[in-house]
């Protein structure tokens, strides 16, 4: 942990106390390249109505729009709170180089903010899932792969 990754936390965290006071949970993300704040996000998700607005998903979608690329290589995030596997998978997807966080997800769990369901339920059968999961219509479905695997001139990601 270098002086700027304190400095980068640490905007995070005030982001999240800040979020707190102003409707949104306490929650902020900080997105960093080349030493420079690339984005930041708060957790809306009661002030959006948007289960998805979480912190580090809002900061990825800003810094996506700012850079002009759906990938974010080259770029830390800092999280006040590890993230969920929502936005870990976010992260992934966006192609980010390191995550740093200050709050554990056992510390989210302990003011109601926890994600282990999800994390038991991705580990269960779909038969067992709390929540009825169905699969038909696969070959009519498989359509639209096919016509992206011809595709020439899609854009790989």
């Amino acid at each position: 942990m270098t002086k700027q990754d304190k400095r980068f936390m640490q905007l995070a965290i005030d982001l999240s106390v800040e979020n707190v006071e102003n409707g949104g949970g306490p929650f902020g993300a900080v997105i960093v390249r080349d030493s420079e704040i690339v984005a930041t996000g708060t957790n809306r998700v009661t002030a959006n109505n948007d289960p998805t607005a979480h912190a580090e998903v809002t900061a990825i979608r800003s810094a996506c729009q700012k850079v002009g690329s759906f990938k974010l290589e080259g770029c830390t995030i800092y999280t006040s709170c590890e993230p969920c596997p929502m936005c870990l998978s976010a992260i992934y997807w966006a192609g980010i180089s390191r995550i740093c966080f200050a709050n554990t997800k056992q510390d989210a769990e302990n003011i109601h903010f926890g994600d282990k369901f999800i994390y038991d339920e991705i580990e269960r059968p779909m038969s067992d899932r709390s929540i009825p999961t169905e699969h038909f219509m696969r070959d009519e479905a498989l359509q639209a792969f096919r016509d992206w695997e011809e595709k020439a001139d899609k854009i790989e990601y």
